[in-house]
């Protein structure tokens, strides 16, 4: 562990080169005799682009995603680091001076295991042009932008605690490694109360596994019930700052932005923040069945609570029947729900419908905004039935 004197805040926020003594990331794009932009293997998502690998929601089969089925979504290609020469670098106006972090001072930091899902804030985006006409920007995700795993790290509050964290601090900054992502390192700013929040991690480990690196080895950000962009992958620097901070994904990306949301500071709309509750059934799109009876499940999740109730309609959402929600929803994990259906010939559609223990349901309209994040609304899944 180094420690040296405070950096300034301002520095930080142009900075689009990886702190000092850091090696030259690999990306996975040039990994001999692969030519992907992952280290896994692509064949089980839905390729959108060079950047995002869709998981299957029909392939999972229980409550934990395993490794290799685990969604994907980069800003460029994935790193390949050394834990022995990675470093954390802690800075900014709001600490009591710079310092320096090793793998080893992270490792030896209390660690904590959470369950908890990760979902990307555009997952669904494909549905504002396909239930309600209006296309958005950005990869036309469907459903599976999303994943359930057990984490271990460590508290961020103790390492901003390491770092002297000031009563006056405001906003912490995250900043990964990716320097051929926007900005020079794909970033987010977390209020210091979520940043101090005993379950915001410094992640190395997934489902039992060393972090992979195209999850963010050697050390990744979990926000639980954020948006997927807050949990900044190949974490190299936190800057913590006395007052507000804004970055690209704070004004004009990670933006909601239409006429229902008013600019708020320096940003064109309203920052995308907290996930919000949804379902999905666990079947290709289109589905595809044979008449009969059918034990058909899917997943759902709230940022606030756990799931309490699932219901699925036939027709249309006239009527709802509850679905049966699994037991097991450890930390903050989605909820398996499985219902019977007697499929009859023809074209159909399955709509489902969360409700969370604090009472917050899917709703049945949610307005359009340019980027499409967080659309929410019960999805028809279309089910030819032969």
């Amino acid at each position: 562990m180094v420690a040296g004197g405070a950096t300034a805040v301002l520095a930080a926020c142009t900075c689009t080169e990886p702190p000092g003594g850091m090696p030259q990331p690999t990306q996975a794009g040039s990994d001999p005799g692969r030519g992907f932009p992952w280290f896994k293997d692509p064949a089980p998502f839905i390729e959108h682009d060079s950047k995002s690998l869709e998981s299957r929601l029909e392939n999972m089969q229980g409550l934990i995603t395993p490794n290799r089925l685990f969604f994907v979504r980069n800003n460029s290609a994935s790193l390949s680091l050394g834990a022995s020469e990675w470093r954390l670098a802690v800075e900014g106006n709001a600490v009591a001076g710079a310092m320096e972090l090793t793998y080893d001072d992270i490792r030896s930091l209390p660690s904590r295991t959470l369950t908890c899902y990760l979902e990307c804030a555009g997952n669904h985006r494909a549905m504002f042009d396909l239930v309600k006409g209006q296309k958005a920007s950005g990869t036309q995700w469907m459903t599976g932008g999303v994943s359930n795993g057990e984490w271990a790290g460590a508290a961020l509050r103790d390492v901003l605690t390491l770092a002297g964290i000031h009563a006056s601090a405001v906003s912490v900054l995250l900043v990964g490694l990716d320097a051929k992502s926007p900005e020079g390192g794909f970033r987010y700013v977390l209020p210091v109360e979520k940043a101090m929040h005993p379950e915001t991690l410094l992640a190395y480990t997934l489902n039992g596994e060393t972090l992979p690196k195209d999850h963010g080895f050697p050390l990744r950000v979990l926000v639980p019930g954020w948006v997927g962009s807050a949990n900044i992958k190949w974490l190299g620097r936190i800057v913590v700052s006395s007052e507000r901070m804004w970055t690209r994904n704070n004004t004009t990306s990670y933006v909601l932005v239409g006429d229902r949301y008013p600019p708020q500071g320096e940003s064109r709309g309203e920052p995308v923040t907290v996930q919000v509750i949804k379902s999905a059934l666990a079947l290709p799109w289109p589905g595809e069945l044979a008449a009969g009876r059918h034990r058909i499940g899917g997943y759902a999740h709230s940022p606030t609570g756990l799931i309490s109730r699932v219901e699925w309609s036939a027709d249309s959402g006239r009527t709802w029947t509850d679905a049966e929600v699994s037991g097991r929803q450890p930390d903050r994990s989605w909820a398996r729900f499985e219902f019977v259906w007697e499929a009859e010939p023809g074209e159909r559609t399955i709509m489902t419908r969360a409700t969370d223990v604090e009472g917050n349901t899917q709703p049945d309209w949610v307005p359009f905004n340019e980027r499409g994040y967080l659309f929410n609304q019960p999805v028809p899944h279309p089910i030819r039935v032969t």
